[in-house]
Parts: C-alpha cells; structure tokens; sequence
C-alpha cells in the first residue's frame, strides 16, 4: 500500500498507460498499469489527472512499479475543470518532478505538493502558491539565495535588494556593491522573504496586487534562468496562457 498524488500519465503501446506518482512512502515513482486505455478499465477514475489518495500495488526500488488498485481515491476537481488552475498545478508538479531523481523519500515535499494543490483547489491564489513552490525549491535546485538577511552585514531590518552576484539580498548600505542588482521595491522583497520562509500547511490568505506579481514573475523567472536552467514544456504554456489573458483584457 502506497499513498500517492498522481503527476501525470501517458499511453504506452495501444492498451497500457505510465502513470507517475509522487508517493509519501518512497518518492517519485513511475508505474506501469496494463489495460488502462482499454473500456471498461476498472482503475479509470483511479488514475484520473490530479487523483490522490491510497493506492494498493508493488513498488520496485528500480524500474517501473505496479498498481493493482486504488483505495478512497480522490480528486483535485476544481483544479481539473479550469484550464488555468490546472496549467499553474501541472507546472508546480513538473517542476518538483525534475528537482528530484526517481525512489527518494520526500516525505516534506509530500505534503508540501499536497498543501499546494488543496490550496489552489480550494481557491486559493495559484500564481501565489507557484510561486512560494518556486522560491521553496531553489535550495533543491542547488541553487539557495539568503533571503532571511543581508548576506554581507547579516542586517534584517533594512532596506534590501536582491543581487544574483552575491547570491540574496543584500541591504542599503552595500548596494554600492553590485551596480546590477535587481533595484527591486520593497513590497516584492517582502514577498520574496516571506514565501521563501512560509510554510503552507499554516499559511493563511495572501493578497498581492498584479503590479507586485509582475515583478515577483520576472525576479523569479530570472533566477530560474540563470541558475536553474529549466526547460519545461509546463512553464512555457503557463507563459502563453498568461500572454493570453493579457490580450483578451
């Protein structure tokens, strides 16, 4: 028995299917599900798109796992029905999908994933919740910018700006040092300490107004590729769709 939130799945031969799962028990797993596209599949609401739950199956420290049934399965189903929650879920769960190999217990991120998707479930800004995802992952990455404090005095209560030189925020009286920092507000460095120190499970409502999310998108996206060097197919439609509702206003 595993406990599981399904990532994504795709057709494998005529009849069979690979379903991904991010499991509490050993990680990220890929199982294979013989039969899944044929009709009348028993497991169908099983492995839906956004399911979760508890699953019966044999988990294979290598190589493809198997399902053999699911238990009190449930479904993300706000998500499931509006195209934009389901683009800003789907990049969230590709993007921890790629900052982790394959049979590592994750058990934190887990119920971070978990938190995340009720959260935007449940109507919660999901440009928010991806982006306290996005700046949560970084040390993941490798890459772990020091939010909490200038990193050359360690002061907390000034006024900061992000340098990618220096690897965080540094505060007013260093920002002779890097004439290329961010030249970020005050307002979005709020934000970018306080997502990257948030934990969801306790979080209650954020709201940050489109001119703040503009530019905590662009600081974000700019560490990302520079540092991270992503391509996934999830952030780029998640970037089209936004061009798009920008044009339809």
């Amino acid at each position: 028995m595993f406990h599981g939130i399904l990532l994504y799945r795709k057709n494998y031969r005529e009849h069979d299917m690979l379903v991904k799962f991010l499991t509490a028990e050993t990680g990220l797993k890929m199982f294979f599900v013989r039969g899944a596209n044929k009709a009348n599949f028993k497991m169908a609401g099983d492995i839906l798109p956004f399911s979760f739950g508890t699953y019966e199956g044999t988990l294979r420290p290598e190589g493809l796992s198997y399902i053999s049934s699911g238990n009190d399965v449930k479904h993300f189903e706000q998500i499931s029905n509006d195209i934009y929650l389901d683009a800003y879920a789907t990049y969230i769960m590709t993007l921890i999908d790629a900052a982790f190999p394959e049979g590592v217990k994750i058990n934190d991120w887990f119920n971070r994933l978990y938190y995340a998707l009720n959260m935007i479930n449940s109507g919660f800004d999901a440009e928010v919740v991806t982006n306290i995802i996005e700046i949560q992952l970084l040390p993941v990455f490798g890459v772990a910018p020091d939010f909490k404090s200038c990193v050359i005095c360690h002061q907390t209560n000034k006024k900061f700006d992000y340098s990618e030189e220096y690897g965080g925020i540094i505060c007013e009286d260093h920002f002779n040092m890097d004439p290329h920092r961010m030249h970020l507000d005050q307002k979005t460095i709020y934000y970018l300490r306080l997502f990257s120190a948030v934990n969801l499970k306790k979080i209650g409502n954020i709201q940050v107004n489109e001119k703040t999310k503009k530019k905590l998108r662009s600081v974000i996206d700019k560490i990302y590729d520079s540092s991270v060097g992503l391509n996934l197919k999830s952030k780029k439609f998640l970037d089209q769709m936004n061009d798009w509702k920008i044009n339809l206003k």
